[in-house]
């Protein structure tokens, strides 16, 4: 009950408040919900000629690397993306391949971007699911945009929050590992530093001196190196595709790794979390890893 799962299960519509907490969110599982979004005006009208009418050369917050790993473990630092600032039909312009660049471009910027950079596109959406803010009894703390090349990818890593992520176009790749599996990852602290493009276009990495280490993730999933770290072998990763018009519940605590198609469009809602008896056992699991590596 506390992670063991062979799939991410479907569910083919929205169920009820008190049906989705007593079955998903209360014993923490995830699943793709079908017919949730169906009748959502973004999944016909988010075409790239749209999105150049509606939002235009307004400038917007755009995750620049140089190899699709944004806030990602590289060369022994925890290196956050610059955040460059540019006209979003310049951002289209790259994601249509109509100008090339060897940088890899992402609107992901994870703080409420989409009711903050991009109001226009709410209407097309939902401010917040509502079966879900009734279940919960709070609406999301953000409304998140998301649109950008394949190369640009999410390394392993979990949030706290209960998550609903909405596919437009496009389709979403997910790796996840229930908080079960806490033992089996591995966790590191790294300087943290950022990305940042120099006159001649190279990236150079600036270190945060003045900021605190951060516990990240240094493993690939894809590419596991477990001569380095043995113990993910005994991991037990799920792996589900979220196609356009299909809803992730992705539950608070769960590790997930996500790739995409390339101008895959999506739209997530994080709901706060509980810090209940799940947040308390994931704490005690996270200790008991810790004191195990110790000794």
């Amino acid at each position: 009950e506390l992670g063991g799962m062979e799939s991410v299960p479907y569910l083919a519509g929205p169920p009820s408040p008190l049906q989705f907490y007593r079955e998903w969110v209360s014993p923490n599982k995830p699943c793709i919900i079908q017919n949730a979004i169906s009748h959502w005006p973004a999944l016909k009208k988010w075409t790239s000629a749209y999105l150049r009418e509606v939002v235009g050369p307004k400038v917007v917050s755009v995750a620049v690397t140089p190899n699709g790993y944004a806030d990602a473990v590289f060369r022994d630092r925890f290196v956050m993306p610059e955040e460059c600032q540019m006209p979003f039909t310049d951002f289209l312009d790259i994601v249509e391949k109509k100008v090339t660049s060897p940088k890899i471009f992402y609107v992901q910027k994870q703080c409420s971007n989409l009711t903050e950079e991009f109001p226009e596109l709410v209407c097309d959406v939902q401010p917040d699911i509502p079966w879900m803010s009734e279940a919960l009894g709070k609406k999301p703390d953000a409304v998140n945009f998301w649109l950008g090349e394949a190369a640009a990818v999410t390394s392993l890593h979990k949030d706290h929050y209960e998550n609903l992520y909405c596919v437009i176009s496009g389709e979403k790749h997910f790796l996840l590992h229930p908080p079960s599996d806490r033992p089996f990852i591995p966790y590191e602290l790294y300087q943290p530093a950022t990305y940042r493009v120099s006159e001649d276009g190279s990236f150079e990495i600036v270190d945060e001196k003045s900021a605190d280490k951060v516990p990240w993730i240094p493993l690939d999933p894809l590419n596991p190196n477990l001569e380095q770290y043995p113990e993910y072998a005994q991991a037990k990763p799920l792996k589900c595709t979220v196609k356009a018009s299909e809803m992730l519940y992705l539950p608070s605590l769960w590790f997930h790794h996500v790739q995409q198609s390339h101008g895959c469009i999506a739209v997530n809602y994080w709901y706060d979390m509980e810090y209940d008896l799940k947040y308390s056992y994931y704490q005690l699991l996270d200790g008991l890893t810790k004191a195990v590596k110790v000794f």
